[in-house]
């Protein structure tokens, strides 16, 4: 078995285990390339069903281009879509000027919390790889949310022959991360074999495409001339630096993401 069929057995499993244990489940869809597999992944569990609703926190900073994709795409492929955006912050001007970091705590941290219990959410499957950023390193495989959805990285429950954190109490929220263990190329690999459709914003344009996708005042594009899949992962074979490099809350002050994400951040 090679690496990606091994990787995609064990996503597959982990998502049919927590959608054993508990149906009020939901995905949360970035639209980037990480959470666009794990939509494709979580078909291939239900036998090309997604047999559960797709939340994105929109905070009106999104590169334009991605809103007009995402509502052709959840169009074409009859998603149920459940868009949160914090008006009341907006109106009172929250913004990136505010602070990187409260914004991202007001725009899409607070209003991720207000949609899981206006929806009666009870667990997020996640995108997130362990290599993508320092903190997403010490996260498990399914992370049990107490206190209003605060991830306790300190005290953690161990995860051990893949015995997930799934036997929980039905007022705990849970974050489910199917893609831990993969890495950016195994992704862009998967995508390749599996012919997924991506944002185009991926793909070089005069010399620069994105490499990490987020609001556009806060995400930077990269030199790349790469137009394809295939130029992707070669340019990334032979290309060091991080994936977040262009993302400027990761920079904000020390631990950012961490901070964040102890919060209830996503």
């Amino acid at each position: 078995m090679d690496t990606l069929q091994h990787l995609e057995n064990e996503s597959v499993f982990i998502i049919r285990e927590a959608f054993s244990k508990n149906k009020k489940l939901a995905l949360l869809w970035s639209m980037g390339k990480d959470s666009t597999v794990l939509m494709h992944l979580l078909r291939k569990a239900f036998l090309s069903h997604l047999p559960l609703p797709v939340v994105h926190i929109d905070t009106s900073y999104k590169i334009p281009e991605m809103i007009r994709w995402r509502d052709d795409y959840a169009k074409r492929h009859g998603l149920k879509l459940i868009v949160g955006t914090n008006h009341e912050a907006l109106a009172d001007g929250m913004s990136p000027e505010k602070g990187r970091l409260v914004c991202c705590g007001a725009l899409k941290t607070q209003q991720l919390m207000r949609t899981v219990k206006e929806h009666d959410i009870a667990g997020l499957f996640l995108g997130i790889r362990g290599d993508e950023e320092g903190s997403r390193g010490k996260e498990r495989v399914v992370s049990p949310r107490f206190d209003d959805a605060a991830w306790q990285y300190k005290n953690q429950p161990a995860e051990i022959w893949h015995y997930y954190n799934l036997h929980m109490p039905a007022d705990v929220h849970l974050r489910i991360h199917p893609l831990l263990r993969w890495t950016e190329l195994d992704v862009w690999r998967y995508i390749a074999r599996e012919k997924l459709e991506v944002l185009p914003l991926y793909f070089a344009r005069d010399g620069k495409r994105y490499r990490s996708l987020g609001c556009y005042p806060c995400t930077g594009s990269i030199a790349s001339t790469a137009g394809s899949v295939e130029e992707i992962i070669a340019e990334l074979e032979s290309s060091p630096g991080g994936e977040r490099a262009g993302r400027e809350q990761d920079k904000a002050e020390q631990y950012a993401m961490q901070k964040l994400r102890k919060n209830g951040y996503m």
